[in-house]
Parts: structure tokens; C-alpha cells; sequence
């Protein structure tokens, strides 16, 4: 990245990369049927996925933490006995965010 000619110009360039290069965040979630037609679930972990590299997962009660190579990967860690209790697990991403500031004050 070059060096553009404003003091503004420069921030808002390194605001941009920040958004474009920033990881994104995603919960698993487990879902089960508790009866017929009626569904529960739970965030089970969180995870932090760095563009085509590694995914960092921590459980949602913070007791265990694993790196990974996708997010998918933090599925069959989930999907205790889909077969036998039907407990599943899928991933909801949070959007990614659309602005960034240079300073912690102008970002709160």
C-alpha cells in the first residue's frame, strides 16, 4: 500500500484494508428435537475464522479451545449422537461489519 497525498486519504485506506482482510466471527449451534414439531438450542461454542487459514474455536462455557482448518471441522465436534439423541449442530455467521475506525473513541 502506498502512501496516498492526505492524512485522510491514508486512514481511509487503512480502514478499508482492515475490513477486507478482518476475520469473521460464527457461533455453532446444536439444535434437538425435545418432542415432536418442537426444537431447542443452545450456542454450543464460538469461532474465529482467519480468511483461508486457521479457525480458532472456543466452547461457549470457555473450558475448551481447539484450532481447526475450517469451520466446518467444528461441526463433527458438535454433532455428539445425531443418530441416537438427534442432537445436530450448524453454523451462524455474524455479519460482517461495514465500518472501522482508526481510534477506540471514534469506534464507541
Amino acid at each position: 500500500m502506498q502512501t496516498p497525498d492526505s492524512p485522510e486519504l491514508f486512514a481511509k485506506e487503512l480502514c478499508d484494508l482492515v475490513l477486507a482482510v478482518a476475520p469473521r466471527i460464527f457461533a455453532v449451534v446444536q439444535e434437538c428435537e425435545v418432542r415432536p414439531g418442537l426444537k431447542d438450542g443452545c450456542v454450543a461454542a464460538w469461532g474465529i475464522a482467519f480468511g483461508e487459514g486457521p479457525v480458532h474455536v472456543i466452547t461457549a462455557d470457555g473450558t475448551g479451545q481447539m484450532v481447526l482448518n475450517s469451520p466446518e471441522g467444528a461441526l463433527r465436534w458438535f454433532m455428539r449422537g445425531a443418530g441416537e439423541d438427534g442432537v445436530t449442530a450448524r453454523l451462524v455467521w455474524l455479519s460482517r461489519p461495514g465500518s472501522a475506525e482508526l481510534d477506540h473513541a471514534e469506534a464507541a
